[in-house]
């Protein structure tokens, strides 16, 4: 299937479940000023790409039940290619993207009211482009204004992202093996980190923070991915037990566990992974301890995720594995929490681990799509082939009274990427290794420093 045909597709899908009478409109995202005359780097609206496959600024399509597609982008304009680059024009689009029908964007305003006219359903992005409702009213408003002439404006107004959420959810062909490379580029960015990190201390070097993110950054465009899916986390000792921590200047000291969570983005898809290393490429035995809990708890999660199972079965199997372990090094106090269901009932595990285990991942790194089965009020949803989703619990130990010291200022997270299959899960991330020795093996090879 090629590209065009790909969208086209998922246009026609969408069509059909637009109702007799039904138009969407869906816009890409804005360009955003950073400061002065600087941008920042351009990403397009996740929805509008993935109906279009158009990574243009300034660009709306709008379809119709009939299946009819038209698109509103950028006019050619020879000046300004000049010095932001070439555009695709609306004379081109209907050849390059499969839409029926393409004009410049500054005709939307003039003609959107047309194509408006006698539709009985209005489908728009809830909750997505701030100022869309105010333009919608006034194209409503100026149908409204010709009721005498038979007229007649839509007279629903409806959720286009509650359709696009269900499409979305499920990854195509297409979507999985874009997905299953962005996950090997982000596992070499993961690689180069940790052997870079080892070799400049063997060399009496000072790793830090942006030394690793630096290794990331380059891994990622040099495998031809666009950029970041997300601002990469690169914490170094006591940083590692900070959820979000961006990427700073802190050294990465002998001694220190180091947590990296980052992942690429490739023609509009998210890696996610996180793996946490020792900066001097061996575990102490506390830090060995911990880990190997975290490690387990992601394969009890891994072996839980399947078709037919609830979204929430791999973080209720991670959390047994690392409550148990709480309790097992003394970090839960068995005084209070004699056994493992009693410290789970009473959520003992809280200040070691308050996330949880998996979300989608697609488009966008914590993609669309419901956690909730449909007709059953707050039951999770049921895990299909081709749903895609993250796994990757935690601990995050951080200096408290009755914590062994031992363990201080440590943060352990591992993370992979899953497709889910009718025999199981498919990991498509681990290129960078998660055995402890595997990895301690990992930070042994040579890497050549450059000064």
């Amino acid at each position: 299937m090629t590209q065009h045909t790909i969208f086209s597709a998922r246009r026609a899908r969408l069509a059909a479940q637009l109702g007799a009478g039904g138009v969407a409109i869906i816009p890409t995202a804005p360009e955003q000023r950073r400061n002065r005359d600087s941008d920042y780097p351009y990403r397009h609206d996740s929805y509008f790409y993935y109906l279009t496959g158009f990574a243009e600024p300034d660009a709306w399509l709008v379809l119709d039940a009939a299946g009819r597609s038209t698109l509103f982008c950028r006019p050619k304009d020879e000046e300004r290619e000049i010095w932001t680059g070439l555009r695709l024009g609306p004379q081109a689009a209907p050849a390059a993207l499969g839409v029926e029908a393409a004009y410049s964007v500054d005709e939307l305003e003039q003609r959107l009211p047309q194509l408006l006219a006698g539709a009985q359903a209005l489908w728009l992005p809830f909750g997505v482009h701030q100022g869309l409702f105010e333009r919608a009213e006034g194209w409503l408003e100026e149908l409204r204004a010709k009721a005498r002439a038979g007229v007649q404006p839509p007279a629903q107004l409806r959720d286009v992202c509650a359709l696009l959420d269900e499409m979305r959810l499920i990854k195509d062909g297409d979507e999985q093996r874009l997905m299953r490379r962005a996950g090997a580029i982000s596992a070499a960015g993961h690689v180069r980190a940790m052997r870079r990190c080892a070799a400049m201390l063997r060399a009496g070097q000072q790793p830090c923070e942006y030394h690793l993110e630096a290794e990331l950054l380059h891994a990622f465009r040099d495998a031809g991915a666009q950029g970041v899916a997300y601002p990469s986390i690169v914490a170094a000792g006591a940083n590692a037990c900070v959820l979000h921590y961006p990427a700073g200047s802190a050294p990465c000291r002998e001694g220190d566990i180091v947590l990296i969570d980052a992942g690429c983005e490739l023609d509009g898809y998210a890696g996610d992974i996180s793996r946490s290393f020792p900066a001097g490429g061996r575990f102490t035995a506390p830090q060995r301890a911990l880990y190997e809990v975290v490690l387990a708890a992601q394969q009890a999660a891994i072996d839980a995720c399947r078709a037919g199972a609830r979204f929430d079965a791999p973080h209720n199997a991670a959390l047994a594995i690392l409550t148990q372990g709480l309790l097992d090094l003394g970090l839960i106090d068995r005084r209070r929490h004699p056994d493992v269901q009693t410290a789970l009932a009473q959520r003992a595990y809280l200040p070691f681990y308050m996330h949880r285990t998996s979300h989608w991942l697609g488009m966008d790194v914590h993609d669309c799509g419901s956690y909730t089965e449909a007709g059953e009020k707050g039951a999770a949803r049921i895990l299909h082939p081709g749903m895609v989703l993250t796994i990757e619990p935690g601990l995050y130990v951080r200096p408290a009274e009755g914590v062994p010291e031992r363990y201080w200022n440590t943060g352990i997270r591992i993370e992979d990427d899953a497709i889910v299959t009718d025999a199981g899960c498919e990991l498509i991330t681990r290129d960078v290794p998660v055995e402890p020795n595997d990895i301690e093996a990992l930070m042994r090879q040579d890497y050549i420093l450059h000064k």
